[in-house]
């Protein structure tokens, strides 16, 4: 493919240019609905890679809208973004050669798993929540564990505001920085499609930190959050933006979620 056209419909935080030219680089043969590698060049002649997914390429979903899960993932990075959680790589809507669609920046990651584990029985490590039993592709007993750090606890907290219903072991990606004598590591969280409904739906692996209470700085991040909401309404439903206020009413007076007795708590594969 040749270089092609493209216009960002709404400059989002991260992408303030309006119009350049993408390039397709390859396919993410393993995502569920068509995923693009690309390359695109800003106005200033900026590259930069990116993850595209048109909205021609979403696969029908029983419980969510057709044709919606761009818009909701660019809402999840607005609210990432505006509310300080700074969890979502940068992500905007684009016309594009395949119509309307999500870009996000793309993400070089590290290994996930010093994040991430699978553990015979009995033999998680100290520092590590063990999150669910089962059986592997060889039929032995295993254990999904979590690290318990920072970075993953926020993430925690902002998919039970968004209420994502699908935050898999590989939506999660850890990046390494040197910052002065110390190396330090974030974690990005990705594929933020399922989410916002008005019903509870949260389905993920970050359950270790499940009744605990807001601590003072997670407060303020619930908070802000609740103010930022509104500002969403271009991009979900009017339903949804009181379904998110109603859970950061509930994330203020009750702590970390716990999971649901009406839903599947993990989503599937974990990984």
């Amino acid at each position: 493919m040749t270089d092609e056209r493209v216009r960002l419909w709404e400059p989002e935080d991260g992408f303030a240019w309006a119009e350049g030219t993408m390039r397709l680089l390859g396919r993410l043969t393993g995502a569920s609905n068509g995923t693009f590698l690309v390359e695109v060049t800003d106005e200033e002649g900026t590259a930069r890679r990116c993850i595209h997914k048109p909205v021609a390429g979403e696969r029908p979903l029983w419980d969510f809208p057709t044709g919606t899960l761009a818009e909701r993932e660019v809402a999840s990075a607005r609210l990432s973004a505006r509310a300080g959680f700074d969890v979502v790589p940068p992500t905007t809507l684009v016309d594009g050669p395949f119509g309307m669609g999500m870009l996000q920046q793309w993400i070089d990651a590290d290994r996930l798993e010093q994040w991430v584990r699978i553990d015979p029985p009995g033999r998680t490590p100290p520092g590590w929540f063990a999150i669910l039993e089962g059986v592997d592709g060889d039929d032995n007993d295993v254990v999904l564990a979590h690290a318990d750090h920072e970075a993953l606890r926020r993430i925690a907290l902002f998919d039970a505001i968004i209420n994502n219903s699908d935050r898999k072991g590989y939506h999660l990606l850890p990046v390494s920085a040197e910052s002065g004598e110390h190396s330090m590591t974030r974690v990005w969280g990705v594929d933020h499609g399922v989410t916002w409904h008005q019903d509870d739906k949260l389905r993920t692996i970050l359950w270790g930190w499940a009744g605990e209470p807001l601590r003072d700085d997670e407060i303020g991040l619930v908070t802000l959050a609740d103010e930022v909401i509104d500002g969403l309404d271009d991009l979900i439903s009017a339903d949804e933006v009181t379904a998110a206020h109603r859970r950061c009413e509930r994330l203020l007076e009750d702590g970390m979620p716990l999971p649901s007795d009406d839903w599947p708590s993990i989503p599937w594969p974990p990984l």
